[in-house]
């Protein structure tokens, strides 16, 4: 048996400094910088976590516990499109009311920690009507885009409103704004990006990084813009019979290609060359959108699962990415707008049509807020880059000796190192979606690095089982402990019981061991029963060992230091989170959403009986209004149940009014893809339902969802003549939102449901589904889905 190997070479030259055009404000405490390689802030490797959320598109009263929850995920830098037509549909009326209020919701992110990234456009494309332009400036004598006097004259007014809205809240004066994006998606005028940012720099507007995207072989003006670049699982843009996009395909390699010129392909059919793209040895590797889920056009409606947004975005950092920005991170429903409708669509020449309310995006946290399994996954990762980001981030990123042979190799395995020359992290990525990739038994890895000792790991070979996707530490120093190296991805540290404790999560199928250097360790203790170590080439083997709550190795180290190994099984793992409470920093596992918020922990749970571990426990009892708390121990960790018995899920009672007539012929639309069927066809020939709504739910209907599992082509919701929300069948559950209702209309004039079926000659792609069922339109089950929120507290 060979081992996979990979030779790290010798050190290059020490980064690019003060070489970019960038400038934090002066006597700012965390001065941010960039470097050729990474972004430091303060004077330390710096690397954030962005994730958009766009305010317009959700309801401003719910703003805030949004924002915690993203926190809590890991994501330390808030970005959103701040959207033309949203704020001024009408001329002259430039609206920042309501959920438009762009200066409040700079202001809750500023208030929790977290970094703002306003992405000001002019042109957006966010899968908006006219890619953001409101209609009116379409309507005028003018070329959008460029450099026309009669286009920049509005936009200097445009961009003059956003500056007052976020005047005081720049680095100078304490703000959060780190990043100023510019359009988006323009591809070859440089000289209109160089011009935006004047005007918006005359306009008032400031921030340490100004940023344009830089996939398809963008063309940009010099060095003045940060490039930021991304990458999707999946894509609603491409054709329906063309199967999973190779420009997707790409991102589950380790690779030092950074383009991706799928990106926005629809709207620019050729990648733009004929000048030199940003050069990547000047710049770090940022990124603004890695999916975190995937949009449903009506044509194409791909399904992204947790495990394909989890093995992108770790790859990515394998890969060498400095800054992880996903897009979306937050779901949202578009605005109904007064003159129009506001999503992207056939009607206004786009290639995609859209839903017209629903802005889902498949996103970790959802339209309604649902936390969804990919929040978990992306929250272990996030949680790793908090804890070692300032080591990873200078650390380069090496190829293996054996590449896989293009992108359709599926059998070489997948896995790159980033490295300081003696010390790093080792990624392995065995996902894939749509075709998976096989196991690979007999597995061992020999890192060679220059300036120390080669690495060959585990000690034992393992099997990669299919779907894996992990880092492993080598070399990592913990409290003056070495760890040799782990088959088991480190997540945080916490102190507990006078230890500094690694926290490490456990593969499926892969037996932890842990390699610690000998010279840094006086005495190990293993859990009673569980476990052994083994003294081998001055290390300390720790093998045996059961993943779990229980799964503590004591380590007294060298130096006087005591230090705790604690190996989580992979499902607990994705439970955990670490964030202040009670008084301290504390790891917490529970399944549901969790948010750190001062004095108090709030669970948003549907469970009658949530339950939560903590390490180190509280020093007083924890206490919930309106439920009682028992408390008992799980492993080392201390587990507490709210005593609530609340019923949280029943059944919803959904009556067929009309069976739908037959499928309206396909219409096809821009590029010859299939069109939405017009509104005709939804008010004669679709199936419709009436759903009772209890009146307990409605007079709380904060949290209340109803899930329906439907099959056919389109869904939609009204109470009375408005619709409320909607949906294309792509296999995924339908929620709506109660407390997004109106009560009022909704007691006198009730919930309506109108389904169309799918013709079977449509040219529209609709993964996993077998024969022609689902093509017929109905609601199969539908059931009230109640998150309640509880606010924990200590005695």
């Amino acid at each position: 048996m060979t081992p996979h190997r990979l030779r790290v070479p010798a050190p290059s030259a020490p980064p690019l400094t003060g070489h970019l055009p960038f400038a934090d404000a002066p006597d700012v405490p965390d001065p941010i910088e960039v470097t050729s390689r990474w972004l430091t802030r303060g004077g330390r490797p710096w690397f954030p976590v962005s994730g958009e959320f766009h305010y317009s598109r959700y309801p401003n009263g719910e703003w805030e516990e949004e924002l915690l929850k993203m926190k809590a995920g890991g994501v330390t830098a808030v970005a959103s499109y701040v959207i033309w037509i949203h704020h001024e549909e009408v001329e002259g009326r430039v609206r920042f009311d309501g959920d438009r209020d762009l200066r409040r919701f700079a202001g809750l992110c500023a208030r929790h920690g977290l970094d703002f990234v306003p992405r000001i456009g002019p042109w957006s494309h966010a899968e908006v009507r006219n890619g953001g332009l409101p209609d009116w400036l379409l309507a005028r004598a003018c070329t959008p885009r460029t450099d026309d006097p009669a286009y920049l004259e509005p936009v200097r007014t445009w961009f003059t409103a956003i500056a007052e809205q976020l005047r005081g809240l720049d680095r100078a004066h304490g703000g959060p704004i780190v990043a100023i994006q510019i359009e988006n998606e323009l591809y070859d005028q440089p000289g209109h990006l160089r011009t935006l940012k004047r005007l918006a720099q005359e306009a008032g507007l400031s921030a340490p990084l100004w940023t344009s995207t830089a996939w398809g072989g963008v063309q940009l003006p010099g060095e003045e813009l940060l490039p930021l670049y991304g990458g999707y699982p999946e894509a609603f843009w491409t054709e329906a019979d063309g199967g999973w996009p190779d420009t997707c395909r790409k991102h589950f390699f380790f690779t030092h290609e950074r383009d991706d010129e799928g990106i926005g392909a629809d709207l620019r059919p050729t990648t733009v060359r004929g000048a030199d793209p940003a050069p990547t040895d000047r710049f770090p590797w940022a990124t603004c959108e890695l999916g975190g889920g995937m949009a449903v056009a009506y044509h194409r409606r791909p399904r992204v699962e947790a495990a394909d947004v989890g093995a992108l975005g770790l790859t990515k950092i394998g890969c060498g990415s400095v800054w992880q920005g996903y897009y979306m991170f937050h779901g949202g429903t578009n605005p109904p707008g007064e003159l129009t409708t506001l999503q992207e669509s056939h009607a206004t020449g786009y290639p995609n049509d859209l839903p017209v309310l629903s802005y889902d995006f498949q996103a970790p946290l959802g339209e309604y807020g649902q936390v969804r399994p990919s929040y978990h996954e992306l929250r272990l990762q996030h949680l790793l880059l908090a804890e070692f980001g300032h080591r990873i981030a200078p650390m380069e990123s090496v190829l293996p000796e054996r590449l896989p042979a293009g992108q359709h190799d599926r059998d070489t395995l997948r896995w790159a190192v980033r490295t300081d020359g003696t010390s790093g992290f080792l990624f392995v990525t065995n996902h894939q979606p749509h075709e998976p990739l096989p196991d690979h038994p007999d597995t061992t890895f020999r890192v060679d690095f220059p300036s120390a000792p080669a690495l060959t790991l585990p000690s034992t070979p393992v099997t990669v089982p299919s779907g894996a996707c992990f880092c492993w530490p080598l070399r990592l120093d913990v409290a003056g402990l070495r760890l040799e190296w782990a088959t088991a991805q480190p997540v945080c540290t916490v102190e507990a019981d006078g230890r500094t404790v690694l926290v490490l999560a456990a593969t499926d199928g892969i037996a932890p061991e842990l390699a610690l250097d000998a010279d840094t360790v006086t005495s190990v203790v293993v859990p009673s029963g569980d476990g052994e170590f083994t003294p081998v080439n001055g290390r300390v083997l720790v093998t045996g060992l059961r993943p779990g709550t229980d799964a503590l190795v004591e380590v007294d180290a060298a130096d006087g230091s005591r230090v705790g190994l604690l190996v989580l099984d992979a499902a607990t793992a994705r439970t955990a989170y670490r964030g202040v409470a009670w008084g301290a920093e504390r790891l917490v596992l529970c399944g549901d959403g969790v948010v750190f918020d001062g004095d108090e922990v709030r669970l948003h749970s549907p469970g009658a009986e949530p339950s939560f571990a903590v390490l180190p426990a509280p020093g007083s009892a924890l206490v919930v209004e309106g439920g009682g708390v028992r408390e008992e121990a799980d492993g080392v960790c201390t587990r507490y149940t709210v005593g609530a018995g609340a019923l949280t899920r029943t059944a919803a009672h959904v009556t067929l009014v009309r069976p739908s007539g037959p499928a309206p012929e396909p219409v096809t639309g821009v590029q010859g893809r299939a069109s939405m069927p017009a509104d005709k066809h939804v008010d004669t020939v679709a199936a419709e339902y009436r759903v009772d709504v209890p009146e307990e739910l409605l007079r709380a209907p904060a949290g209340v969802l109803l899930r329906l599992r439907w099959t056919g082509d389109l869904a939609r919701a009204y109470v009375g003549d408005v619709l409320v929300a909607d949906q294309f069948y792509s296999g995924r559950v339908w929620d709506i939102g109660l407390d997004r209702l109106p009560a009022g209309e909704l007691r006198a004039r009730g919930l309506r449901l109108r389904v169309l079926p799918l013709a079977a000659d449509a040219p529209v792609h609709v993964p996993g589904q077998v024969g022609d069922a689902w093509r017929a339109a109905g609601v199969g089950h539908a059931e009230w889905v109640v998150t309640r929120v509880w606010a924990v507290r200590t005695g």
